[in-house]
């Protein structure tokens, strides 16, 4: 098909065009819309997309200072929790439930077992 000279056509011309374009992209627009509704009813998503299990569920705090701010440690830390550890303090001084993970135990000695 030939391309049609558009800086020659007249504005009636071009404003039909414009319109007869519009009207069989959003025919192909729903043509679209539609197979993509039967795709989802096919494998189970009933039109919902589903993105992370975990996302917004809530998680118990982790970290707490003194003065009530708390931090889950999910994320980028926060900015009083930044602070306080450039100051010099640890993160385990933080914690909220002091795991193993932070305690500092002394090496445990293996036992040999005797032959």
């Amino acid at each position: 098909m030939p391309k049609p000279n558009l800086s020659s056509a007249s504005i009636d011309t071009l404003l039909k065009l414009r319109d007869e374009i519009a009207e069989v992209l959003a025919h192909r627009a729903a043509l679209l819309r539609e197979e993509l509704s039967k795709l989802g009813q096919k494998i189970g998503l009933k039109g919902k997309f589903r993105g992370s299990s975990l996302k917004g569920r809530k998680v118990p705090v982790k970290f707490r200072d003194r003065s009530g701010n708390t931090w889950a440690g999910r994320g980028a830390q926060p900015t009083w929790l930044r602070e306080k550890l450039k100051a010099g303090a640890k993160l385990e001084d933080f914690a909220v439930h002091k795991t193993a993970v932070f305690r500092k135990a002394s090496p445990k000695k293996r036992r040999r077992a005797k032959r």
